[in-house]
């Protein structure tokens, strides 16, 4: 893609990266680690003096070889085309033992999370209800009530916090028309029709009159729960986002890079999806969850709020959803915006989150093993891709 970019400027019209195709293979392949030059957007400070230095103890993972679910043998190489990684970072106690970039990435580099970001959100959630700031049992229009008379009256913050809330809403990434194209125009993510009214994300929330079922049932993916915390989160601390991760989350961590996320036409974080941050970096996120929470000795993250992550989940509420599915024959939960897979296999339960496009942080904490992975695939989501990834994931949890 660099080169479509680079070798004639401007680009002849069909190799420009627009707001409109930004999203649409190949052009992925370089917006993907370019957002912040199509979509406005707001930093993640990080403290250049507190940053971590990974201690590298490198190894050899090109011939680790792996079997699908249908018993098909892949090699490593295989296995990172076939999946269009940009990025690969695995640690294993604490030290980066393995590294890959493509598409023009290097460890510089920060990349689009799409849903990943959910999770790094659920962290911050955490840190925010030890402060007393949050209560995830509160009702959301306890905070704002300007959407009381939304579906999402009566619902808890601990509903959209596990994608419990009862909202009729389709997330169908393919759809061309709909509630979840008048959500992306929101978000800032979609251009404007010629003549079309500007909007914005936290007005996008009157058009959510209907529900689906009760609040609290079932496991019913909704990404706009997530924008709706990330307003609550705004509201009741004061602060924007971004500052707050910065502060409470990004500089304690000893993030190696400032981090950014994209904003509507308002500032209004996508907290959803908008998240840009370094594949080092986002592997640092997850051995914090390695380490309790903790960095030399200071609390970031609460341990309790980890364990009940890893703990607490309905299974049930799980399997009355559509995405078990993509995850056959694995006991699972989903809890503060992060997947879990319950049945270790002998190890312990592996923390993951999951973004479209093929965005992945894996956490196996009793292995001490992180994986974070960056991807530039066509489709959003790839049952194929993922049940592939998840193999490999396997492959390596056996392997270390």
């Amino acid at each position: 893609m660099t080169n479509i970019m680079l070798a004639q400027f401007p680009a002849a019209p069909d190799k420009q990266v627009t707001l409109a195709n930004w999203r649409t293979s190949p052009f992925n392949k370089w917006a993907f680690h370019h957002v912040r030059e199509i979509v406005p957007s707001a930093e993640i400070a990080n403290d250049p003096v507190s940053e971590q230095s990974l201690e590298i103890e490198s190894q050899d993972l090109t011939g680790l070889s792996f079997v699908d679910q249908t018993g098909k043998s892949w090699a490593f190489n295989e296995f990172v085309a076939e999946t269009d990684t940009d990025a690969l970072v695995v640690l294993k106690n604490g030290k980066l033992i393995y590294e890959y970039y493509a598409n023009g990435m290097d460890a510089a580099s920060p990349h689009i999370l799409m849903s990943v970001s959910k999770s790094l959100l659920g962290l911050l959630f955490g840190i925010l209800d030890s402060r007393g700031v949050l209560d995830p049992e509160c009702p959301v229009t306890d905070i704002i009530p300007e959407i009381n008379t939304t579906a999402y009256a009566g619902a808890t913050l601990r509903h959209l916090l596990d994608m419990r809330a009862g909202i009729h809403f389709d997330e169908d990434y393919l759809a061309t028309s709909g509630a979840i194209i008048d959500y992306r125009k929101a978000t800032n993510w979609n251009p404007l029709e010629p003549g079309e009214a500007t909007t914005n994300l936290r007005s996008f929330y009157h058009s959510l009159l209907e529900r689906d079922g009760a609040h609290g049932r079932s496991f019913h993916y909704v990404s706009p729960n997530t924008d709706l915390l990330g307003w609550a989160i705004e509201r009741a601390s004061g602060k924007p986002f971004a500052e707050l991760m910065s502060e409470l989350f990004w500089r304690p961590m000893g993030a190696t890079r400032s981090a950014y996320v994209t904003v509507d036409r308002l500032g209004a974080p996508r907290v959803a999806g908008g998240v840009c941050t370094t594949a080092r970096d986002l592997a640092l996120v997850g051995q914090l969850l390695v380490d309790g929470g903790a960095r030399n000795g200071a609390t970031i993250i609460p341990k309790n709020w980890i364990s009940d992550i890893a703990e607490a989940g309905d299974q049930k509420a799980w399997e009355r959803g559509k995405f078990a599915l993509m995850f056959p024959g694995l006991a699972m939960h989903y809890r503060t915006k992060w997947y879990v897979e319950r049945s270790g296999g002998g190890s312990g339960p592996l923390l993951f989150g999951v973004g479209v496009h093929g965005q992945n942080l894996f956490v196996d904490s009793k292995k001490q093993l992180v994986i974070a992975k960056f991807s530039s695939q066509a489709m959003p989501l790839d049952d194929r891709l993922i049940r592939l990834t998840s193999n490999w994931v396997a492959a390596m949890r056996t392997t270390f």
